[in-house]
């Protein structure tokens, strides 16, 4: 069990190249984001769905105030890290989410990396412009 003295349920998210270190305790349902209300952190509405997915699934939105503090990529894989941690907190809490939360794929690291360069190539497949003459 990952629970300190200050009864924060603490759990890890990876995606791409973002790393979320989330923190969970029972509360008022407040999300903060790199010491940032989540609203003002993830602008567009589609990745502040994705935060709240777990916690819709397992039916305790409202009910913890979570604390991440989020690093690298982008927006989208910061997100989705968040998603994973967030997730992985609720298991700690309570084992009973883990059948809901892996039903709907959210416990699910997705491993999708960005491939790399190739030499003689522009990017990792697109090619330079091929000229027969």
């Amino acid at each position: 069990m990952k629970v300190n003295a200050q009864g924060f349920y603490t759990a890890v998210g990876r995606r791409k190249t973002a790393t979320a270190r989330v923190r969970i305790k029972a509360g008022s349902g407040k999300i903060t984001v790199n010491n940032s209300e989540s609203l003002q952190y993830f602008k567009k509405k589609i990745l502040q769905m994705d935060l709240e997915q777990p916690l819709e699934l397992t039916g305790n939105t409202g009910k913890f105030d979570i604390f991440v503090n989020v690093r690298g990529g982008g927006l989208s894989g910061q997100a989705g890290a968040t998603r994973l941690g967030i997730s992985r907190a609720l298991i700690i809490f309570d084992e009973n989410f883990k059948r809901t939360l892996r039903a709907t794929g959210m416990l699910t690291r997705d491993s999708r990396q960005k491939e790399r360069k190739k030499y003689g190539l522009a990017k990792a497949r697109k090619r330079f412009q091929f000229s027969k003459r």
